[in-house]
């Protein structure tokens, strides 16, 4: 059973914080079962990856890079069109020195 998507998204930005990240929800969705994306900018080299979330065959959380190679501006349009498809999706923005997501979950191709 997952947990409710207010509460994993709270978890995340506090991982974020506590790690000297900042993280805000630029967008929120439904709050028991919306999805995530999750943008991860890298305040130093100036480049951003995004991570969508989806769910495993064994039911957990996985964490795959819908484009890995867009630019910033790919990535937010990517995310634009996903929440005009699902108004219950969430959208979290991390911004930090080298770039880290701090998803603890699987992420596909790491």
């Amino acid at each position: 059973m997952l947990i409710a998507t207010d509460v994993w998204v709270s978890a995340l930005i506090r991982r974020a914080q506590m790690a000297g990240a900042s993280a805000v929800v630029v967008r929120k969705g439904d709050a028991r079962a919306g999805a995530v994306l999750v943008k991860a900018y890298n305040t130093v080299e100036r480049t951003a990856r995004l991570y969508a979330e989806t769910i495993g065959l064994d039911g957990d959380r996985v964490w795959i890079q819908p484009h890995p190679d867009a630019s910033e501006g790919e990535l937010d349009a990517y995310a634009a069109r996903q929440a005009d498809y699902d108004p219950d999706i969430w959208l979290v923005e991390i911004e930090d020195r080298t770039g880290r997501h701090f998803l603890v979950e699987d992420v596909a191709g790491a």
